[in-house]
């Protein structure tokens, strides 16, 4: 029993790791993003797409491209 509960969590994290680790483009998640901001009703926002590292003002609200690029948000 113990044996088959081992197995099923490391079943389950190789699936959930590899999950993660997916790249997903930054025009469909930053798409996805700005969807939900408009459905919480905010009509005036920039969304940037820039590189990991780079300083930048705003909120990082997502990572893409295997988190070699982040999404920045600023409202207004």
């Amino acid at each position: 029993m113990v044996r088959l509960m081992v197995a099923a969590l490391v079943v389950g994290l190789g699936l959930s790791g590899y999950a993660w680790a997916q790249r997903k483009d930054c025009g469909e998640l930053k798409g996805e993003i700005e969807a939900k901001i408009k459905a919480n009703g905010v009509e005036k926002f920039t969304l940037d797409i820039v590189d990991a590292d780079a300083q930048v003002d705003g909120k990082v609200v997502g990572t893409c491209d295997g988190g070699t690029k982040k999404i920045v948000y600023k409202r207004g």
